[in-house]
């Protein structure tokens, strides 16, 4: 008999450039309160909105799979890496909505992403896809202000509650950059893989 599809559904995307504590501190708490069957962690393809180049997605592919390996209801999912030009969050709950008919999907945001809703692509389209979740970050202040300015204008926007994590891909690279440590930031085996690969160092 085949296997039942599951019927609540979670989308956490990011550049994962690198993927650190941070990002899978975000995923274990969206799986308990949102009660997920599964969590979709999907690297950014082209991202449109970064006023820099990202990591080759191989790379990115490689480590965010290594930092969410004891995550079992986690599945890694290539398909914005793998489209050609600009990566829309909108397209990927538009497909994951087709793949799997009657699911309830739940797009997980850091709250950096939160602070950038009203430039992404069609976002007044997204609410009516999935239920928008917002995590604060370091400045529980700060968070719960971008949380109560985005209510007005999504419908059934929900807060995932969080303890404050002071953990930056942008400080981890410029780290890396400077030939100084990131552990604890980032997990052993990205901390191993970035070093192998020689990833985030200056010219």
């Amino acid at each position: 008999m085949a296997a039942a599809l599951p019927r609540r559904i979670g989308v956490f995307g990011g550049a994962f450039d690198p993927p650190h504590t941070a990002h899978v501190a975000l995923a274990r708490v969206a799986i308990a309160q949102l009660r997920m069957d599964v969590l979709f962690v999907i690297p950014t393809g082209v991202a449109f909105h970064k006023n820099r180049d990202l990591t080759p997605a191989v790379h990115r592919l490689e480590m965010t799979h290594l930092a969410f390996a004891e995550l079992d209801c986690v599945v890694v999912d290539p398909r914005e890496t793998q489209r050609i030009g600009p990566s829309y969050t909108v397209d990927t709950l538009l497909e994951l909505r087709a793949e799997y008919p009657g699911a309830q999907l739940f797009l997980v945001l850091g709250e950096d992403q939160a602070q950038a809703w009203g430039s992404w692509h069609r976002f007044r389209e997204i609410p009516g896809l999935a239920t928008i979740c917002v995590a604060g970050r370091a400045d529980s202040t700060r968070a719960g202000g971008i949380f109560d300015a985005l209510s007005p204008e999504i419908p059934g926007l929900r807060r995932l509650e969080m303890p404050p994590m002071e953990v930056s891909a942008t400080d981890i690279r410029l780290r890396l950059a400077h030939g100084q440590s990131v552990h604890p930031l980032v997990f052993d085996p990205v901390a191993r893989y970035i070093a192998q690969h020689h990833l985030y160092r200056t010219a």
